[in-house]
C-alpha cells in the first residue's frame, strides 16, 4: 500500500470510528446506514461531487456549502451532516470513498453480516441474488450482503469473493485452465 493511501486510510478509519460510536450510541445506526448508501450513491453517480471532494481548487467555504446543501438535499442526519461538515472545514473531504467503506464493514459487522462481492457474466436477477446469498449464508453461518458487478469477459458463470475466499465458478477461468493443461500435454 502507498503511504499516501495509508495516510487516507488512517484518516477514514479515526473518522469512522468516531461517526460510528456516536451513531451507535443514540441509536443511529439505522440512518447512519442510509446516509452511506445516500453518500454512496451520490458519489457514484455525480462526476461534480467526486471532483469536489478530492480538488484543491475549491475552498474551505465552497466545499463546506455544497457538502451542506448536498446533506440537506439527501435527508442525510444530523450527525452525518455535522460529519460531512468537519471533513469539509478541515480540507478532509478527499477520504469519503474510504470513509463509507470503513462504515459499512463497521455497520455490517454490528449487523452480524458479511459482504460478498459477486462478479458475474450477467446481471443477477432478485431471485438469484438471494438465492446466492442463502447458500452463503448457510457456508460461513452469517447474514450475507451481495454486491453484484457484471464482467461480460467471464462468459458465464460467478466468482465470488468472501472475505478471503475466493470461488471462480466462470468459464473464463475454466478455459484458462483447460489452456494451460493442453499445454502441458503437448
Amino acid at each position: 500500500m502507498s503511504e499516501t493511501a495509508s495516510i487516507s486510510s488512517g484518516i477514514a478509519a479515526r473518522y469512522a470510528t468516531a461517526l460510528f460510536d456516536l451513531a451507535t450510541e443514540t441509536s443511529g445506526l439505522q440512518a447512519l446506514e442510509g446516509d452511506v448508501d445516500a453518500i454512496d450513491a451520490a458519489l457514484r453517480s455525480s462526476a461534480d461531487l467526486r471532483d469536489l471532494i478530492s480538488s484543491p481548487l475549491y475552498t474551505r467555504d465552497e466545499q463546506g456549502n455544497a457538502i451542506a446543501a448536498i446533506a440537506a438535499k439527501a435527508g442525510l442526519s444530523a450527525l452525518t451532516s455535522n460529519t460531512l461538515a468537519l471533513l469539509a472545514a478541515k480540507r478532509r473531504l478527499f477520504v469519503l470513498p474510504q470513509l463509507l467503506a470503513d462504515l459499512r464493514a463497521r455497520i455490517a459487522a454490528a449487523k452480524g453480516e458479511v459482504t460478498a462481492e459477486v462478479i458475474a457474466a450477467t446481471a443477477l436477477s432478485a431471485e438469484q441474488s438471494a438465492k446466492l446469498a442463502e447458500t452463503l449464508k448457510a457456508r460461513v453461518g452469517k447474514d450475507v450482503k451481495v454486491n453484484v458487478a457484471v464482467d461480460e469477459s467471464l462468459i458465464g458463470g460467478l466468482v465470488v469473493k468472501l472475505g478471503s475466499t475466493m470461488i471462480d465458478t466462470s468459464i473464463k477461468s475454466k478455459l484458462a485452465a483447460l489452456q494451460n493443461a493442453m499445454k502441458e500435454v503437448g
